[in-house]
């Protein structure tokens, strides 16, 4: 996208760097929301223009020398790791197109385009949001609500026997269809 983009939207990333800083916000959202109404900018772009404004992106992060996944699972949270694990063990299974990017609270997981985020929500659980547009939602597969609003659904998750063959089912359905 950043190579695209300034034959996409007119600038480069940098210019829009800047225009955003310029702005005045300091939320991801509203930051967003600028570029879109007041510069016509499509989603995608003002989306990574925001991360990249506010650093709060996988390569902002790791160019600061930060590791993402470390600092989600560390401390308090540090013995749901192994559901993590487990969880990204499953999904590397899919195919060799499955991307995992880190943000500062979460790490999407991209095939073309998001299928799922893995997110430690709390000390004791883990919640993994998946893409499933056409699911009814169950007891364990939760319409999405106030989590995540770039997901369907949702699976909390508390120990690693959680990460099942049902789980990984429904990451793959949503893998399949986010080719």
């Amino acid at each position: 996208m950043i190579a695209n983009m300034a034959e996409k939207t007119g600038k480069p990333l940098e210019d829009w760097i800047k225009l955003a800083k310029a702005s005045g916000h300091d939320k991801h959202g509203a930051v967003v929301k600028f570029l879109k109404s007041e510069h016509g900018m499509m989603h995608g772009f003002a989306n990574l223009v925001a991360h990249k404004t506010l650093k709060s992106d996988a390569g902002s992060a790791t160019d600061e020398g930060q590791d993402l996944v470390a600092i989600q699972y560390g401390g308090a949270k540090a013995a749901l790791k192994p559901i993590y694990d487990k969880i990204i063990s499953g999904i590397n299974n899919f195919g060799d197109d499955v991307e995992q990017a880190p943000k500062k609270a979460y790490v999407s997981v991209r095939r073309k385009k998001q299928f799922a985020i893995i997110q430690p929500s709390t000390i004791t659980r883990v919640d993994v949001g998946i893409n499933l547009q056409d699911h009814s939602p169950t007891e364990r597969l939760e319409k999405s609500g106030s989590f995540n609003s770039m997901v369907s659904h949702r699976v909390r998750l508390q120990n690693p026997e959680d990460v099942d063959a049902e789980l990984l089912g429904r990451l793959k359905s949503a893998y399949d269809s986010a080719s």
